[in-house]
């Protein structure tokens, strides 16, 4: 049994890294190991003092289904939160998903090669210490502070406190033998670095303000995706804690305010929302340079989708800025486990098998890479795929393992293929008017726990990542990852031919999107080997950054 199978493999990196020692994982003078154990207080969710009245959401307002949110929005749905007496806090049911369930032994160390200790301040390395192994650690260079249970167990997706200290560790650290690849890319990245100089943990601001009474309502794609959870569980609660209640976070979501993902940046622009959680794949149609962002098939690994999303945030932001007159991105939701697969019931092994197939699409990218692997896309919400798989509407459906196994797709379905990779993020974008009219002190304490909420994303991501592939298999579903012919077929044929020529139509490249693809040929370029000429042609470019250029 697959779950068996799980805790023998973690279980046997336990021993070997017991074999090999601790040198890496921070031994003290005694020679013990730090314990990886979180303390009480550590292992708690983040909690808030009650407000003077519970915050509201508006009610659900029934409306016609709408598009996957993807590249991001593709990790599994939470539980439903109940109302308590704090803004935002969660019920502690947990979502109960078909995972191992199996105990697994004490949790192993590293067996990742260490990388080079940042040069941290002892201010910071003392934080790194006191909020280890629980929500709010952070990497400065011990891997193993990291691990520790997420803030609200729905985090967990049903899965045991042991097995998840398990999966994690080989997630965030790698395990060799069995093929799983460290994330500690990630925290070496100078966009988590940022992340940590944006948060200022050590010097946070002061605040000043007192008597204030600012309500902010946050639109999340979907409330119980995971993303929109951490905002619930731990942005929104800490951001109340630290301003005395005086900033008021709450969420919802599209559904419930009935609305459709292509008007969000009109609508926080003009001030209809206050804050809203901006997916590209819902606003390409208007703002094709936006696509730039989600464009499938352009990496071929985690580290490679992290890292070029990461180095072009800042144009994103910008861009986002000036569509919107003015509208600040105040952070971001990292999507991990939102790699795409197609789900059918006969077996796609081969490129051959998406020959003429009928395939569920969610965006203009997506349909390209679809055309240039033989199949012809068509287009049905996330509520469609569980009909359109059991009556054969459709011979096959791309979406994510864990949005698929919550979906219950594999009730519909008996193969998975892929994946197609996405390692990446939304933005949450904040009106103008309701941001200026924010006191100084209470921006930048906003900007911080956001900053800190995203820290926190990241740590949790690796196990996202790692998870979706065990889940869907536990529950029967057969994969066939794409061979090295199917991925060479992706990179000669569907890239150049399909995904990125697309995308240059709805643009208008040459005569308009000149902006758009600078960023392309300067942040996605040096890891996918693929340039775009000035007359539209695509050409081959060395490739300099990423795993791929090691």
């Amino acid at each position: 049994m697959r779950q068996r199978r799980m805790v023998i493999l973690l279980a046997a990196a336990l021993a070997i890294v017991t074999a090999i020692g601790a040198t890496a994982c921070g031994q003290d003078e005694s020679g013990t190991v730090p314990s990886a154990e979180p303390t009480a207080a550590a292992t708690a969710p983040t909690a808030a003092p009650a407000p003077p009245a519970a915050p509201t959401t508006a009610a659900p307002t029934p409306v016609a289904s709408q598009s996957d949110p993807t590249p991001e929005a593709t990790a599994p749905t939470a539980p439903p939160v109940q109302p308590t007496a704090s803004p935002n806090e969660p019920s502690t049911t947990a979502d109960p998903t078909a995972v191992p369930t199996e105990p697994a032994p004490t949790q192993p160390a590293s067996t990742a090669t260490p990388t080079p200790q940042q040069i941290v301040s002892p201010q910071l390395r003392a934080y790194a210490d006191e909020h280890a192994h629980g929500p709010g650690a952070i990497y400065v260079g011990d891997g193993t502070q990291l691990l520790g249970p997420p803030p609200h167990q729905s985090l967990m997706f049903g899965v045991p406190e042991a097995i998840y200290r398990q999966a994690s560790a080989a997630a965030v650290l790698g395990f060799e033998p069995a093929g799983i690849p460290d994330h500690l890319f990630v925290y070496d990245s100078d966009y988590y670095r940022d992340l940590i100089d944006k948060a200022n943990l050590i010097e946070p601001t002061e605040l000043t303000s007192t008597g204030e009474s600012i309500k902010i309502q946050h639109v999340c794609i979907d409330r119980n995706l995971p993303t929109c959870v951490l905002i619930r569980t731990y942005w929104a609660p800490n951001l109340w804690e630290r301003t005395n209640g005086q900033v008021e976070l709450s969420v919802t979501s599209f559904v419930e305010l009935g609305l459709a993902g292509p008007d969000t940046l009109s609508q926080v622009a003009d001030g209809s929302l206050d804050m809203v959680n901006i997916f590209t794949g819902y606003v390409a149609g208007a703002h094709p340079s936006l696509e730039v962002q989600s464009l499938w098939g352009t990496a071929t690994d985690w580290e490679t989708s992290y890292s070029a999303l990461a180095d072009m945030a800042p144009d994103i932001d910008r861009m986002l800025l000036d569509i919107t007159g003015g509208s600040p991105v105040i952070n971001r939701n990292w999507f991990a486990g939102s790699d795409q697969w197609f789900f059918s019931k006969q077996a796609m092994r081969s490129i051959d098998d998406f020959d003429g197939q009928q395939i569920r699409t969610h965006s203009a990218s997506m349909s390209d890479f679809i055309r240039g692997m033989g199949g012809e896309p068509v287009e049905l919400s996330v509520g469609e795929l569980y009909t359109a798989l059991q009556i054969g509407t459709v011979d096959a459906a791309v979406t994510t393992l864990l949005l698929g196994v919550t979906g219950s797709l594999y009730e519909v379905a008996d193969h998975i293929a892929g994946p197609v990779i996405g390692f990446g993020y939304t933005n949450n974008v904040i009106n103008q008017d309701v941001w200026e009219g924010i006191p100084a002190d209470l921006q930048q304490i906003i900007i911080e726990e956001g900053a800190k909420a995203e820290l926190e994303a990241l740590r949790l991501a690796p196990f996202q990542n790692f998870i979706a592939l065990e889940a869907a298999e536990d529950l029967g579903l057969e994969a066939a990852p794409f061979s090295d012919a199917t991925q060479e077929h992706i990179q000669t044929v569907v890239l150049p031919e399909h995904v990125i020529p697309g995308w240059l139509r709805r643009l208008g490249y040459p005569g308009s999107g000149a902006d758009a693809v600078a960023i392309y040929n300067e942040k996605s370029a040096p890891y996918t080997g693929l340039m775009i000429a000035p007359d539209g042609s695509i050409e081959q470019a060395p490739i300099t950054k990423g795993p791929r250029a090691r």
